[in-house]
């Protein structure tokens, strides 16, 4: 007998040609013909994707971007109808703010059981039809989107939406696939393909020359990066550019991934205005948005922007107020600048100088990071507390080389980039787009690096926002053990911040609890994987934190997730 092929294998043919790995669904009605396809797929030992059945949108989502995050490849994601879509987009609009492309596939009923031999079922009549369809829901969260509206079309509208995915600047984009298109008889194409590899943006050698030029006339030049560490050549081309020219890096607040060897002499931390202040030149690498207010730019300073894409067309306000542009690749271009520079020659005294006055900037940091960790150690035995920067040093003591780390934290962050200390790009991970999804990112982060230590921070707030049943059943049934550790200071601490910037003497600061502020009544979050078999610990003195991060560490080494709640001083 042979198999009827229908819309479903038309889609996972079309995943296939792409190179998906996974697919990661939150289950919908619609996708029954997908599920016989990769039965067939099973049955026959075809090659294709792996089906991951999980049992929430943010996870599904989030899992995609993890795993997108580390290995640079585009996955798939299975939602359902609208309601599925509205579950998910926070973590799409994440993606979208990340630049991660992702495939985003929907469905509606477009006949209400009206063509005859093709029952969709009346829950398209009765309860999710939407007016305008599907995309009208999730167009502002996605870099683009489409409809399939018939079966013939269906395999190269996969194809295309995948190509704008991942072109500059990527992103999420969104192909919605009516029951009836799935459900419909389907031809393989005469001319299956796979996607080609993206053509390389280079730019021009008389681009390149002018931004050397302008690099090499400045007296006081400062690098500004935000991801330009997700490419790791990138990082490597920085470094040495940075290394031949003595000229010093600042990862901002905004910065969501490691850029820059923390500890090297040129990185000068996350913010300095007097250097600002002092600039002449201000290279902003793969940076969206260097700073607030955004006409709060060094006047005197000229800005080059080096970023394959350096609009970013979701930013509904985004000043970069460039003097010049370099739009090939960043790490081509970083390398480019570097030979020519080192064709030209330049005055090598002057660099040295420079090198040595940012050195001893960069020392002075380093100090006082020292003396914040030697003043919490000596302050903790003797009133048992636990400060943020305790934490986030003995994580940084305690954990491997290669150990990455996913953050969810809010007003911990700041802390925890300055006292890990991480030297190496895709160690580091910043949540982008909405909180509640942490969990979800570090499962995709640990599928995609299966052999690493994957540690999860972030805030007891956002750890309650996330969906915590579907996020550890994941972890349980896909083998995917994590340590997710909880900066628990029982507060939103940044709401608390932002009233009091607003009202500082205001009557709702002098309430107790001030409204919007307070989770004092929250229970153990540590017992919320008793159901799942891992290991939930507490820790509430200092004394037990060493102990209890090596138990939790080890749990995960022998394949359980831990949970580790840590209550801290502030």
């Amino acid at each position: 007998m042979v198999d009827q092929l229908d819309g479903g294998e038309a889609l996972l043919d079309s995943w296939r040609s792409i190179g998906i790995d996974y697919v990661f669904c939150a289950s919908g009605s619609e996708w029954a013909s997908v599920w016989e396809a990769l039965a067939r797929q099973k049955r026959d030992a075809t090659p294709g994707p792996v089906y991951m059945d999980l049992w929430h949108e943010t996870v599904a989502v989030g899992m995609a971007i993890g795993y997108t995050l580390v290995t640079r490849r585009i996955q798939a994601v299975l939602l359902h109808a609208g309601a599925g879509l509205l579950q998910g987009s926070m973590a799409i609009n994440g993606a979208l703010l990340a630049c991660v492309p992702m495939l985003v596939f929907s469905s509606e009923g477009v006949t209400f059981g009206e063509r005859p031999g093709v029952d969709p079922g009346s829950q398209w009549y009765r309860n999710l039809s939407v007016v305008g369809g599907t995309r009208s829901l999730i167009a502002p969260t996605v870099k683009w989107s489409h409809e399939a509206a018939s079966v013939e079309t269906l395999y190269e509208s996969v194809l295309r939406t995948a190509e704008i995915a991942q072109h500059a600047p990527a992103g999420p984009a969104y192909l919605g696939i009516p029951v009836e298109t799935l459900l419909a008889p389907w031809q393989p194409p005469r001319h299956r393909r796979s996607l080609p590899p993206q053509g390389r943006k280079i730019s021009p050698q008389e681009e390149i020359a002018a931004a050397t030029a302008m690099i090499l006339e400045a007296d006081n030049p400062i690098i500004i990066t935000e991801t330009a560490g997700r490419d790791p050549r990138a990082t490597h081309a920085l470094t040495t550019f940075c290394d031949l020219l003595a000229i010093p890096v600042i990862e901002p607040l905004s910065s969501v991934c490691g850029n820059f060897p923390r500890r090297h002499p040129l990185h000068l931390g996350g913010g300095n205005p007097q250097l600002l202040a002092q600039s002449d030149l201000v290279i902003l690498i793969n940076t969206r948005s260097p700073w607030y207010p955004p006409s709060s730019k060094p006047v005197q300073a000229q800005t080059l922007v080096l970023d394959e894409a350096p609009q970013r067309p979701y930013m509904a306000y985004q000043v970069l107020h460039a003097d010049r542009y370099l739009e090939g690749e960043v790490a081509h271009s970083l390398a480019a600048i570097t030979a020519h520079a080192a064709d030209l020659g330049f005055d090598k005294s002057a660099i040295e100088s420079r090198r040595a006055r940012h050195a001893a900037t960069h020392a002075t940091l380093a100090q006082k990071i020292t003396e914040t960790e030697m003043r919490v150690r000596e302050s903790s035995l003797t009133d048992g507390l636990i400060d943020p920067a305790l934490l986030a040093a003995s994580l940084r003591e305690l954990t491997t080389q290669d150990s990455i780390f996913v953050d969810e934290t809010i007003t911990h962050s700041q802390v925890l980039q300055q006292h890990l200390q991480l030297d190496a790009p895709g160690r580091y991970y910043y949540v982008q787009g909405g909180l509640g999804q942490g969990i979800a990112v570090a499962l995709g982060v640990k599928l995609a690096a299966r052999d690493k230590l994957v540690v999860l921070t972030l805030g007891d707030g956002s750890f309650i926002y996330n969906p915590l049943v579907a996020s550890f059943a994941a972890s349980r049934d896909q083998s995917l053990p994590i340590l997710v550790v909880i900066f628990n200071n029982r507060k939103y601490l940044s709401m608390k911040q932002n009233l009091l910037r607003s009202y500082p003497g205001g009557l709702a600061a002098q309430l107790d609890p001030m409204p919007g502020v307070s989770l004092d009544t929250q229970p153990e979050l540590s017992a919320f994987v008793a159901p799942f078999g891992m290991l939930g610990l507490s820790v509430t003195r200092s004394d037990q934190l060493a102990s209890a991060l090596q138990r939790a560490i080890e749990s995960v080494a022998a394949g359980t997730t831990a949970v580790i709640n840590v209550m801290l001083s502030r």
